[in-house]
């Protein structure tokens, strides 16, 4: 059984799914009528909800923010269009608190996951304590990272639009870069994925790339094994509607 620490904000995902067969009489819009919708939890807690699915038995704890963040998309049913996204909530959100007894912490747990969106919800220097005092660690990032703290973790997840902001950093040999279908670079070496899906929708799918391959990497040690697994989780999450899981 595994003992997992998630990082960082967490959101609802809500989907608006509508139906569309006009336009409005007083702009050049699409009418959108609301068929059905659908809430998941989102961002570090679309983390969470892939380890659940992996791994149910592992013991998931979740340090997030106390605001509520709302993602709500207003998306064609038929077509699975995305008309709009309107995001709420994510202005002035609390701080982690990384207190000593929280630091401590962080060894007890046999990974630690940070699913960073730069919301305030972490600094740099919370970054770099997370990733110093945890035994197995991947950093999931959205902002501009430092050699410092790549340097503290056990591996960082980028998506092909990341790495061209952290471009002076892809020496380090702990990256990992996922190019969509084109499957996962590490070390110069491109993964394809073993099994590529239609996609349909890639909402979550580096959520599920970073949960399936540090879980995979903590059951083998080995890492093109725990690259193939994830990339074949999020060839399956992509192939389906909405933020899904494997």
């Amino acid at each position: 059984m595994f003992k997992i620490l998630v990082i960082g904000e967490k959101c609802i995902d809500r989907f608006m799914y509508c139906d569309v067969s006009r336009f409005s009489p007083e702009a050049p819009v699409p009418v959108l009528n609301p068929i059905e919708i659908v809430e998941n939890d989102g961002m570090a807690g679309n983390v969470v909800r892939n380890i659940l699915a992996m791994k149910s038995d592992s013991l998931v704890s979740h340090w997030c923010q106390d605001e509520i963040i709302t993602k709500t998309r207003f998306v064609e049913k038929k077509s699975n269009h995305m008309f709009l996204r309107l995001d709420d909530g994510e202005t002035n959100i609390s701080k982690v608190e990384l207190i000593d007894e929280r630091i401590q912490e962080l060894g007890h747990f046999n990974i630690v996951i940070v699913s960073d969106y730069d919301k305030g919800f972490m600094t740099n220097d919370d970054l770099l304590t997370i990733g110093k005092n945890s035994k197995i660690s991947i950093l999931d990032s959205k902002r501009k990272l430092n050699k410092e703290i790549v340097s503290s973790f056990t591996f960082v997840k980028l998506n092909e639009k990341e790495s061209l902001q952290n471009s002076d950093l892809l020496e380090c040999k702990n990256i990992l870069v996922t190019l969509g279908s084109k499957g996962t670079k590490f070390n110069d070496e491109v993964y394809s994925s073993p099994n590529p899906q239609e996609t349909i929708d890639v909402s979550g799918a580096g959520d599920t790339f970073t949960s399936a391959f540090i879980l995979k990497y903590l059951e083998t040690g080995d890492i093109k094994t725990s690259i193939i697994y994830a990339n074949e989780m999020s060839s399956i999450v992509v192939s389906k509607r909405g933020v899904a899981t494997p």
